[in-house]
């Protein structure tokens, strides 16, 4: 998020390219909309599904604390293990909360969904014991114990908590397990459970913003010369990632030994994935105002507890450091995501409004900023966005692209979305044309839904095969959105899971299908998908992958590759419009 009007870190050699585009753009400020009605790929249920909760950011009049405006986390997790994907809500409140006033809690919602597909939620808050009432920013999934259930890691501006699921209904609160402290005063963002180390064992990546606290903030100044949130570089208050290794004592910060230490930022979203497909998973942090970082892992070669080797920032030598003109951007929400299908993860992140959103093109390790390629530059000029996810909306065999939008700094009131919020701005869906291409078809919705958005997580919500849409916007009630997109084709679902049974996190699928055509001529067509609930912004989303397959295919095949190796291997082929579970043996 970093605000190039401030009064540090300015991109004054863009300006003139960017006036250009924004020229261009300007008169869409109010309207989204083509020259034909905009398709309805979604509605929106969430208070006739039982979920009023309303995020809380403690903004007051006058103040302008940088994590108020950057809250709206979320996870959506099988936490009771029926097969529904449940809702945990991160709550934020106050950062000085009044002597003796209760502070608003984090909220869990079981599904209790109907036969029919219809999605009702309970709200099991205090029966499960998950209410920290802490400024809550993002969430992770994962089942570090290996007991068959998804435990629940939160984070916070201050220390962050660990829920161990006790299988019953109820979790209980172990952070104690932490040798050291999971916060010495840092602000916690985004974060991922993964096997670092390949020992079996999940792990755990925390990303950290600023070491916040009240006597940083400065008076800073947006473009009317009103004051409004700082950038982050204001502060000179870089802090670092940290990555916790589990072991027989429980969980202990092995950052500084494995290399992190030596590049503070300011950490916003994460995304963990296999990016150079030797075996192991890497983890890519979008970082605010400052270059980007692609910790390389060594795991299957020489990362250990001994300090020896670990973790390399190789962003910078791969090219996925900043964009093409070699600057810094506003790195709020990423996404690891074979855009091209050949096989290599590429990268997508969002920014700020004036910096386009940014595609990076993994050729065989290496990235090129494509961003200008996939028809969504221009259009994000307008926005800033955070939350995101491709999937194929539509199941068309193509990845489509949600993202969820809200500013850092205020519109005016003759510029503004909302004239009650000078922050909201509108979420945008981009239809994807095959070939990392895209175009802008609206917001997806009937009746516009203007809000400042940060959290957006993405999983099937009523099992029907696509997609849905959970976002937080700030100060707002939360939104749901079912897709109810006209479906061109039928679909395939997979739970890839390990040896033991629990989701194989970072493992990636290979479908072929085929389409024989009326002169008896075959096409073929592959898709890769990704299987890790990290990614998006401060969010955890459904570890289950979808596979749009176009009318008139047919599966041929279907590979797997699991974490630890580097080869595909042949699994069962599935059935049309079903889910699969696919054991690694």
């Amino acid at each position: 998020m970093i605000p190039t009007h401030m009064q540090t870190h300015s991109s004054i050699c863009l300006l003139s390219s960017l006036l250009v585009s924004l020229t261009a753009v300007r008169a869409q400020a109010q309207d989204t909309s083509t020259a034909s009605e905009p398709p309805v790929w979604f509605e929106e249920i969430a208070l006739e599904s039982g979920v009023d909760w309303q995020q809380v950011s403690g903004r007051q009049a006058g103040r302008h604390w940088f994590p108020e405006i950057m809250g709206g986390g979320l996870a959506l997790f099988d936490y009771d293990g029926d097969g529904d994907l449940d809702l945990y809500l991160v709550q934020s409140g106050r950062l000085d909360p009044p002597e003796g006033s209760a502070r608003p809690k984090n909220r869990l919602y079981r599904s209790d969904l109907g036969d029919d597909g219809s999605l009702h939620f309970v709200d099991v808050t205090d029966e499960a014991g998950v209410g920290d009432p802490g400024y809550g920013m993002g969430a992770a999934c994962g089942d570090f114990d290996h007991d068959g259930d998804i435990d629940l890691f939160v984070t916070n501006v201050g220390p962050d908590v660990l829920y161990r699921n006790e299988g019953n209904g109820k979790f209980k609160n172990i952070t104690k397990r932490f040798v050291k402290p999971t916060s010495d005063g840092s602000w916690g963002t985004s974060a991922g459970f993964f096997d670092a180390d390949l020992d079996g064992d999940l792990d755990l990546f925390v990303v950290n913003n600023l070491n916040w606290e009240p006597a940083i903030e400065t008076p800073c100044f947006n473009y009317r010369k009103q004051p409004d949130f700082c950038s982050p570089e204001n502060y000179n208050a870089h802090s670092v990632d940290r990555l916790y290794l589990q072991g027989r004592l429980g969980f202990q910060d092995y950052g500084a030994r494995l290399g992190l230490t030596g590049s503070p930022a300011n950490g916003l979203g994460v995304a963990i994935a296999d990016y150079d497909r030797d075996g192991d998973l890497d983890i890519y942090v979008a970082n605010d105002a400052t270059p980007n970082a692609l910790w390389r892992n060594d795991a299957g070669k020489t990362l250990d507890r001994s300090g020896d080797d670990g973790l390399t920032d190789v962003a910078p030598r791969s090219g996925c450091a900043v964009n093409m003109q070699g600057t810094p951007e506003a790195g709020m929400g990423v996404q690891w995501v074979d855009l091209d299908q050949d096989g290599w993860l590429d990268l997508y992140m969002t920014h700020l409004r004036r910096e386009t959103n940014t595609f990076y093109k993994n050729v065989k390790g290496r990235f090129r900023d494509m961003s200008r390629r996939t028809g969504t530059a221009a259009k994000s000029l307008r926005y800033t966005g955070f939350g995101l996810g491709f999937h194929d909306y539509d199941q068309d065999g193509k990845l489509d692209l949600y993202i969820a939008n809200g500013a850092v700094q205020a519109w005016g009131l003759d510029e503004a979305f909302d004239p009650k919020d000078l922050y909201a701005e509108p979420n945008i869906l981009f239809r994807g044309l095959g070939d990392a291409r895209f175009e802008h078809i609206g917001e997806g919705v009937a009746k516009p839904l203007i809000g400042t958005s940060r959290g957006a997580a993405f999983g099937d919500l009523d099992n029907d095969g696509d997609v849905d849409i959970v976002f937080v916007d700030l100060d707002a009630r939360v939104k749901i959105l079912r897709n109810i997109a006209p479906k061109q084709g039928s679909w395939v679902g997979l739970r890839l899971v390990d040896k033991r049974g629990n989701d194989s996190l970072g493992a990636v699928a290979k479908l072929t299908t085929v389409r024989t055509n009326a002169d008896g001529t075959e096409e073929v067509q592959v898709q890769w998908r990704l299987a890790h609930p990290a990614y998006s912004y401060l969010a955890s989303n459904d570890p289950r992958v979808q596979f749009g397959v176009p009318k008139g295919s047919s599966v041929r095949s279907l590979e797997v590759i699991w974490p630890g190796t580097s080869k595909p291997v042949a699994v069962a082929t599935p059935s049309l419009g079903h889910y699969l579970t696919v054991q690694e043996d």
